[in-house]
């Protein structure tokens, strides 16, 4: 079965050269982004009932770029000024460089890890008599607690924003010959939206163990995997993939 369509669960690249529209290029398909879940805000008023006064915490740990908005959005919403003794520690340098949105880097104590949330635990370790805020999604991952609950130190987690399945009725006659998905929610919003979804002759991309896992527990066939050796990302997996399927 030839592959000439590709829905992709996450929104459209912003960049021009993103991999995606090289592969459509290289290989003449057709990509189209749709995300199959999004992330809404919690209210201020939430934020109080969850017992969070920011003027409580010493410093702060950010493990997204979700999570940078969402706490200077908070912020911005209780009136609180944000002030310059206040600790950062991102888990990434991505997250770190996107902090600048908001804070005059130069002025600021900002710590950054590596990758994972495991690597910024020294950091963090070596600050053990800071109080700790971390503003997370509702959808935690628990390697986060774990880590931060090892260190033995004064932290909270208030949950700032959710996930949300998406609505995707609109795609309810539209058929594609792959479908890419990057979390088990993604999986789960598909099934939410069409209940009586039927894979048939449709390939299912999965990115992460614990996608493909919530896949196969719906019922679905995994017919591109990754990240593999071979192919550490989705489009590294799907141009191998076509590759063969299109030959």
């Amino acid at each position: 079965m030839k592959v000439k369509t590709i829905l992709v669960s996450q929104p459209e690249p912003k960049v021009e050269n993103s991999p995606y529209f090289e592969l459509q290029q290289k290989l003449k398909v057709k990509f189209d982004f749709r995300p199959f879940i999004h992330v809404e805000g919690v209210s201020a008023k939430e934020i109080r009932q969850q017992k969070i006064d920011l003027n409580n915490y010493t410093a702060i740990i950010l493990t997204s770029k979700n999570s940078v908005d969402h706490f200077f959005r908070v912020a911005e919403e209780m009136r609180y000024k944000v002030p310059e003794t206040l600790k950062y520690f991102c888990q990434s340098e991505a997250v770190a460089y996107y902090l600048q949105k908001y804070v005059v880097y130069r002025k600021r104590k900002i710590y950054v890890g590596l990758k994972d949330f495991v690597d910024i635990a020294p950091l963090i370790k070596k600050y053990k008599d800071e109080k700790f805020l971390l503003p997370a999604s509702d959808q935690l991952n628990s390697d986060v607690p774990t880590t931060l609950n090892a260190l033995k130190i004064d932290w909270t987690e208030g949950v700032f924003y959710r996930t949300v399945m998406s609505d995707l009725s609109d795609l309810k006659d539209v058929y594609y010959d792959v479908l890419a998905f990057f979390s088990p929610t993604g999986i789960k919003s598909l099934f939410m939206n069409f209940p009586d979804f039927e894979q048939n002759n449709t390939r299912i991309a999965v990115f992460g163990s614990t996608t493909q896992k919530e896949a196969l527990d719906h019922g679905l066939r995994v017919d591109i995997m990754a990240p593999s050796p071979e192919a550490p990302s989705m489009t590294m997996a799907l141009e191998k993939y076509i590759a063969k399927a299109n030959k």
